[in-house]
């Protein structure tokens, strides 16, 4: 049974927990199962998890961006590899915030949900974009790592590569050395993620537990269309963007990017 298979099984089995929870009162304050199950056992896995990953993302993101530069070897193929990618991040991007948004308004997805919270809100302004310009170069590496500023540690991440790819033959034994932090790495990606069903199962048990039926009705709609939107994405946009690009086979990309799909899934 593969990873993807037990993390569905796991948010499949959640929502039942969280349903028996919910609907026969069990997660009442004061209660043996919202002391020591929903705020109890389901919390502190959940959380442990979600922690688990933040903990990963930036040596994981430095590690394989630095590993990658590397890895191509040639500056200026560098630059054609990167700026196609780029290119096409966007226009992949563009493609799938526009399907989402269309199919969203023309479902009226989110009509008749509740959303008055109870407490007042105030959301910090959005910074000018020239500030985003200038912050993408970090003052501090280390501190913007810290603070999980992803551009900033992308932007050093790509300028380690190729500073070490501009040294040559004497900085062979740093991208060794770095290439060796990066399989550790997927190791222990490996190993969290081998309790990523039991903690999916916490994480959904917890939710539905608190949340109770009604909000789950309101939000199956959402969910189906989303599901749908990533499915549409990737048997249609992808697929004629693989028959108009490349010369790969459709069924070649889906056996190689299966894995890496249904975990991102």
């Amino acid at each position: 049974m593969n990873t993807t298979f037990k993390v569905l099984l796991g948010m499949a089995l959640g929502i039942v927990v969280g349903l028996i929870i919910n609907l026969t009162g069990l997660n009442s304050p004061g209660t043996w199962a919202n002391s020591y199950l929903t705020n109890g056992l389901f919390h502190i896995v959940g959380s442990m998890f979600v922690n688990a990953l933040k903990m990963l993302v930036v040596p994981l993101v430095f590690f394989s961006l630095v590993c990658g530069v590397c890895g191509i070897g040639d500056i200026k193929l560098l630059g054609k590899i990167g700026s196609k990618s780029f290119v096409l991040y966007l226009f992949t991007t563009a493609i799938a915030i526009a399907s989402a948004l269309l199919i969203a308004a023309g479902l009226g997805i989110g009509e008749g949900m509740n959303a008055v919270a109870d407490t007042t809100f105030s959301g910090r302004e959005a910074p000018p974009l020239s500030s985003v310009l200038v912050n993408i170069i970090p003052s501090n590496p280390i501190n913007a790592m810290a603070k999980g500023d992803m551009l900033p540690v992308i932007f050093f991440s790509i300028l380690f590569g190729v500073s070490t790819l501009l040294v040559g033959k004497k900085a062979e034994s740093v991208s060794g050395f770095i290439e060796t932090l990066n399989d550790i790495m997927m190791k222990m990606v490996g190993v969290i993620m081998a309790v990523a069903p039991y903690a999916v199962f916490c994480l959904i048990a917890k939710a539905i537990a608190n949340l109770g039926m009604d909000l789950l009705a309101q939000l199956l709609g959402y969910v189906l269309v989303l599901i749908g939107v990533l499915l549409f994405h990737l048997f249609v946009t992808l697929q004629l963007m693989l028959k108009v690009f490349s010369g790969l086979r459709l069924t070649d990309f889906y056996q190689k990017n299966a894995q890496c799909s249904g975990v991102c899934f």
